[in-house]
C-alpha cells in the first residue's frame, strides 16, 4: 500500500472538516477518520488547540480519561475564510508541469 505525502495545511483542513461534520470526536476516532497516526500527528492537534482552532475537553471514564475535540468559532472562520479558498487555488493531487508538489492525499 502506497501512502502519498499530505501537506500540513491539508491535514489541518481535514481535522477541521471532520470535527465540523461530526460536531465532536474522541482523539482516536478523529485520527482514524483523518487517516492520521496518533503518535506521529498528535503535535498537530496540540498546536491547533494552542492556536484556538479546536477545543479539547477531557472526560473521566472509569479509571481512564477520554479526550474529545470540537471546532472552535475561530476554527470555523479559518476553515471558511482561508482553508477552503486555499484548496480551490491549490487543489490536492494536482501536479505542476514538470514539478511534483507532493500535496495530494485525498482527491476531491
Amino acid at each position: 500500500m502506497v501512502h502519498e505525502y499530505r501537506d500540513r495545511i491539508y491535514i489541518r483542513k481535514d481535522i477541521l472538516l471532520k470535527l465540523y461534520e461530526y460536531g465532536e470526536l474522541n482523539q482516536t476516532r478523529l485520527m482514524s477518520y483523518c487517516g492520521l497516526n496518533n503518535v506521529k500527528h498528535k503535535g498537530i492537534l496540540d498546536d491547533m488547540v494552542k492556536k484556538e482552532m479546536i477545543i479539547r475537553t477531557e472526560e473521566p471514564w472509569g479509571n481512564k480519561t477520554i479526550i474529545k475535540y470540537r471546532v472552535s468559532e475561530k476554527g470555523s472562520d479559518i476553515l471558511r475564510e482561508i482553508l477552503e479558498p486555499y484548496e480551490s487555488l491549490f487543489p490536492r493531487g494536482e501536479m505542476e508541469k514538470g514539478h511534483d508538489n507532493n500535496d495530494g492525499f485525498i482527491n476531491k
